[in-house]
């Protein structure tokens, strides 16, 4: 059996996708790398606490056939953009360098609907930027996931999400907006999940909008 690796799996994405890949029968081992401790305990967990400024400290450790990456903040919780740059590109792109070295054959990343490294929009940019990047490295595959807003209970109260989430539930109500309905983080954590499953041709592959929700 294989083993999945996984970063972000304490968020609205990211913890219910690790419970995902602990049921999963293809994985004989799930390796979470957290800040702190995950909550609960599975035979096929392995968490690993680690400091991600410090990503050389622990590359060794990336050892394993899959990394889902999840990771992700808001200007908001980060306090600056030179924090939410290092979170959600500088800790991911480390990471997914070291494990591309040590052989890490398939690479699951959460994007963003407008990802483009051209973007004059700072958030849109750094998920382009970090699509780029790991487009380069050694991976077999890479697959990109870009959902439009993805909701979910989340330890910070975002006045603005749920504003938007409103908004949008309008919106989407139209038939040819229906496709940028937001999604659970848990259903998109589903869909990431059930994707694994599937033997991908080298080389890159995305899924946009409606696209993941057909994986669910």
């Amino acid at each position: 059996m294989k083993t999945a690796l996984i970063i972000g799996a304490t968020g609205v994405t990211g913890a219910p996708l690790l419970k995902e890949l602990l049921e999963d029968n293809q994985y004989g081992k799930v390796i979470a790398f957290t800040r702190s401790k995950i909550s609960y305990e599975h035979a096929k967990l392995v968490n690993e606490l680690v400091d991600f400024d410090l990503v050389e400290e622990w590359a060794a450790r990336l050892q394993g056939d899959d990394l889902f990456s999840a990771m992700g903040t808001t200007l908001k919780q980060a306090g600056s953009k030179e924090a939410q740059y290092k979170v959600d590109y500088h800790y991911q792109a480390k990471v997914a360098k070291r494990a591309s070295d040590n052989g890490v054959s398939r690479l699951f990343l959460v994007s963003s609907p407008n990802a483009k490294a051209s973007s004059p929009i700072f958030y849109s940019r750094i998920k382009g930027e970090l699509e780029d990047y790991v487009a380069a490295l050694n991976f077999k595959n890479v697959i990109y996931f870009r959902p439009s807003l993805i909701v979910g209970d989340r330890p910070d109260n975002r006045i603005g999400e749920k504003v938007g989430i409103t908004a949008m539930n309008v919106v989407t109500k139209f038939p040819f907006m229906s496709k940028f309905r937001s999604i659970e983080g848990a259903e998109l954590a589903q869909a990431i999940a059930n994707s694994s499953k599937i033997i991908y041709e080298d080389g890159l592959h995305s899924y946009e909008f409606a696209e993941i929700f057909a994986l669910i």
